[in-house]
């Protein structure tokens, strides 16, 4: 059974900055790299209902393939390098159909 993960959040940097756009890039660019990751979308929030501004979406063909990623070293490193010092807030969700 097909799981997205979804992740929306908001970045400690400025919209429109440099480091906003290098977090964006660096995230697409790591975690498509780990195997099983299908259809990576990031997308920007426009509701004023949320101050999460971003969103991180995959997919992934089942549960063994998303508990690889979560355990994956690459993925493991963006959370601790990156994703800690830089995410000021976040909310994670996992569908199914």
């Amino acid at each position: 059974m097909p799981i997205q993960h979804t992740v929306v959040f908001r970045l400690v940097h400025p919209e429109g900055s440099a480091e906003e756009q290098e977090f964006l890039a660096t995230g697409h660019a790591v975690l498509t790299a780990i195997p099983g990751v299908e259809d990576f979308t990031i997308r920007r929030q426009i509701s004023a209902k949320s101050d999460l501004t971003h969103q991180f979406s995959m997919v992934f063909a089942d549960r063994h393939a998303y508990a690889a990623y979560d355990g994956h070293p690459a993925h493991t490193a963006f959370v601790s390098e990156r994703w800690l010092p830089e995410v000021a807030e976040f909310q994670e969700y996992d569908f199914v159909e």
